[in-house]
């Protein structure tokens, strides 16, 4: 093996990489030509399967820890040497698309194959890794966060899919609570982390640009509200007399948006969710109950909209003489991403001739578990129309090609800039 010439750039093999995508995207395929692959599914478990067979056919080290995620190892730097990790997920949310996570995997693979391939011998060893449940069907994020030590009983013990659906899971794919808590890996044992996403949103479109360098990956908040009223007749009791939870949670679902509009321009805030009870036609409804989620790439205003919309929920209940409950279901505060792995990935970029601009990412990745332990980036290539977790989401073959090289020489700055800074 040799080291790397910073001079030289090198590309990925454009047809397997296709073949292997195709392969893998006809894995738990829906008629509308997206995938279903929740985590720990049957056809998640089938994609992972094939993952590891394309690993050793690969003549690469075939890896699994104890939260399941799935790793390629080459071991191209010293002994002991860290390793600098590359990937993303396989599973999908239900009934979504193609891109969302398989492209990242599948560029990492395919990342070591052209390192491998050109004998090339850095300071870092190198791993393509599959984490487990990304999207949340079970926790979210629940591999990186057990690889950077951060996932606890707690969350095992409370998933947002349920404990039932989180147990069947596990059993299914080998795995138990005690194997989950066990798969942390020591933070000097890392030298870093990139992965290769669609960027889910308009923006590389509109501009237009081919690459998204992401410097920040949003704040997500999520509650659960509950308006609380009274049970009535709905034929005969006076509308002024009724303790309706429905009237005080459309106002605060109303509100929510203006507040946005108006006050935080740069957030987003989302009710995704909306059950009245008892539920009936004759029934003045004496709960309501809905799933609120807001978003924000900076700390400060992060933690004011979280205030300015509990305060608004309480203002609405106390409007319609309502009792309001609030759980805090899940806080990932935001994440800047290393200026390390930004110039890295802007350099090669620049290398290949591609435009690329900074962004935030409005959505959460597996990279947000990794930031404050080892270096972390993240590459976009654009999303067509804007959409992603539906089947209608859509990369051009030449953007994920794009991206991929990018993630390639992206690798090869990064492992020589971590020795020597």
């Amino acid at each position: 093996m040799h080291m790397f010439d910073s001079s030289k750039t090198l590309y990925i093999n454009e047809d397997r990489f296709r073949k292997d995508f195709e392969i893998l995207a006809k894995i738990g395929s829906t008629e509308d030509g997206g995938v279903h692959r929740p985590a720990l599914s049957k056809s998640h478990l089938e994609a992972r399967a094939w993952y590891r067979d394309l690993i050793l056919e690969s003549e690469l080290e075939f890896r699994c820890d104890g939260a399941g995620n799935r790793s390629a190892f080459l071991a191209c730097g010293p002994k002991n040497a860290p390793t600098l990790l590359l990937g993303s997920h396989l599973d999908s949310v239900p009934y979504g698309g193609r891109f969302d996570g398989p492209l990242g995997v599948l560029a990492a693979l395919e990342t070591l194959r052209v390192v491998k391939e050109n004998g090339i011998s850095l300071p870092v060893n190198l791993e393509a890794i599959d984490f487990t449940d990304e999207e949340g069907s079970l926790i979210g994020l629940t591999g990186s966060y057990a690889l950077a030590g951060k996932l606890t009983k707690e969350d095992l013990d409370n998933p947002r899919g349920g404990r039932q659906a989180l147990l069947e899971g596990m059993k299914r794919a080998g795995l138990d609570d005690a194997s989950f808590l066990s798969a942390r890996r020591i933070p000097k044992s890392l030298a870093g982390y990139l992965e290769l996403h669609i960027e889910q949103g308009p923006r590389l479109l509109k501009k237009p640009t081919q690459i998204g360098i992401v410097t920040t990956i949003v704040g997500i908040c999520s509650y659960h509200l509950r308006f609380i009223g009274r049970a009535n007749h709905a034929g005969t009791t006076p509308m002024l007399d009724r303790l309706d939870a429905s009237q005080g949670a459309s106002s605060f679902i109303l509100q929510v948006r203006q507040t946005i509009l108006e006050k935080f321009p740069e957030c987003v805030a989302n009710v995704g969710n909306i059950h009245l009870s008892p539920g009936a036609f004759n029934i003045v409804p004496e709960r309501a109950d809905i799933a609120l989620e807001f978003r924000s790439a900076e700390p400060q205003t992060f933690s004011i909209l979280e205030k300015t919309l509990i305060g608004k929920a309480r203002a609405a209940a106390k409007q319609f003489r309502l009792g309001l409950e609030s759980d805090l279901l899940s806080k990932h505060s935001p994440t800047p991403l290393s200026s390390q792995a930004q110039n890295a990935i802007e350099q090669a970029a620049d290398a290949l001739g591609l435009n690329h601009i900074h962004l935030v990412s409005g959505a959460g990745h597996d990279a947000q578990a990794l930031a404050d332990l080892c270096p972390a980036g993240m590459i976009f290539v654009p999303s067509q129309l804007g959409i992603s977790h539906s089947p209608k989401e859509f990369t051009h073959w030449e953007d994920c090609v794009n991206g991929a090289n990018v993630l390639v020489g992206a690798t090869l700055r990064m492992a020589n800039t971590i020795i020597t800074e």
